[in-house]
């Protein structure tokens, strides 16, 4: 059964950190990149943060320098570390796997909110 699973989310208040971890299925053959997205309520889902097999990372320009991305191959499992977390940085945070072949996996999402 293949599963994609987040962890991690809760509240924080601003400038505090949380790390999300997301795990993978041992199903889930020939995986090339994970990632990170996340929609706000009223707002269309976006790109987060994404790691290649190889290491190779990009991120969006909105969190550049406040959020690092890794990944643990041999666990198929990757993380999303946040710092400095802004009140904009509120949503629900979705991991997602994409395959050597193309095919995406996507987790059930976990909540992330910053409130003072």
């Amino acid at each position: 059964q293949v599963q994609v699973v987040e962890s991690g989310g809760g509240l924080v208040q601003p400038g505090g950190s949380l790390r999300l971890s997301c795990a993978a299925s041992s199903s889930i053959f020939g995986i090339y990149a994970m990632g990170w997205h996340r929609q706000a309520p009223g707002k269309q889902r976006e790109l987060v943060a994404t790691i290649t097999s190889s290491g190779r990372t990009n991120y969006a320009d909105s969190v550049k320098g406040r959020f690092t991305i890794s990944r643990d191959n041999a666990k198929n499992t990757v993380y999303l570390e946040m710092n400095s977390l802004k009140l904009e940085d509120t949503a629900v945070y979705y991991c997602k796997v994409i395959t050597a072949r193309g095919s995406d996996y996507w987790g059930r999402g976990t909540q992330v909110t910053v409130s003072s």
